[in-house]
Order: C-alpha cells, then sequence, then structure tokens
C-alpha cells in the first residue's frame, strides 16, 4: 500500500515538474506572434515573453516528443564559399595539371611520331626532287 502511494506521488510530481501544457495554453498568443517581436502600427514590439521563458516549454514540448509550430521557417543554407577565389582556382589548376601529367608520356610520343613523319616526309621530298 505504502509502495503505490509513493508511486502515485512520484508520478504527480514527476508530471508536475513543469506543467507546460498549461504554460503553452497561457502563452499561445504571444508565442504565435514571432520569435523575437513583431511590426504594429510601424512600430516594432519585443515579446511579452523573453527568450529564456520561451525555450523552457519549447524544450519540454520537445522532449515529450511532440511538435512546436512557433519557431520560423529555416531559411536556405548559404551556397556562397568562403575564403579567397584565387586559392580555390589556384587548387583546381593542380588537379587538372595533376589529371593531365598523367596523359604526358603518351602525348610526348605521338609529338615525336609526329616529328619523324614530317622529317622522313621533307627527305623524300629532297629525294624526289634531286
Amino acid at each position: 500500500m505504502a509502495g503505490k502511494a509513493a508511486k502515485s506521488i512520484v508520478n504527480a510530481i514527476g508530471e508536475y515538474q513543469y506543467p507546460w501544457r498549461e504554460k503553452l495554453t497561457k502563452y499561445k498568443d504571444e508565442l504565435s506572434k514571432g520569435v523575437w517581436g513583431y511590426w504594429e502600427l510601424g512600430a516594432w514590439k519585443p515579446l511579452g515573453i523573453s527568450g529564456r521563458r520561451r525555450a523552457r516549454p519549447r524544450k519540454e514540448v520537445l522532449l515529450a516528443g511532440e511538435d512546436w509550430p512557433y519557431d520560423p521557417e529555416r531559411k536556405e543554407m548559404r551556397t556562397k564559399r568562403k575564403g579567397h577565389k584565387v586559392d580555390r582556382i589556384a587548387a583546381e589548376k593542380r588537379a587538372r595539371t595533376a589529371e593531365l601529367m598523367k596523359s604526358m608520356p603518351q602525348k610526348l610520343l605521338d609529338y615525336k611520331k609526329r616529328r619523324w613523319e614530317k622529317k622522313m616526309k621533307e627527305e623524300d621530298s629532297k629525294a624526289a626532287k634531286g
């Protein structure tokens, strides 16, 4: 009997440690106005609830596995790269050079073959004339 009573007290205390459902209903209107504040009649008005007091029910709701609809939409991530363009171009050039150096032996052989053929052609034409 005492064990059941202790468990019920622990459950009651555990649930009442932070009654986020009550806070959520209390601040529902204020939370729906935005995260930082809102414009009203051309003037900026901060929220009536501070960021710290807003964060606590948000954390409790998310820990309970429910949805928190009051967060703003996420912006698209930056696509612009940080750093200097010169550094990026230099790295691309080095990569391209390394790639081209792999095909260099074949290119040299082709060049030598063309030169040799040209030389043979000139010798044949000289022999035919002379």
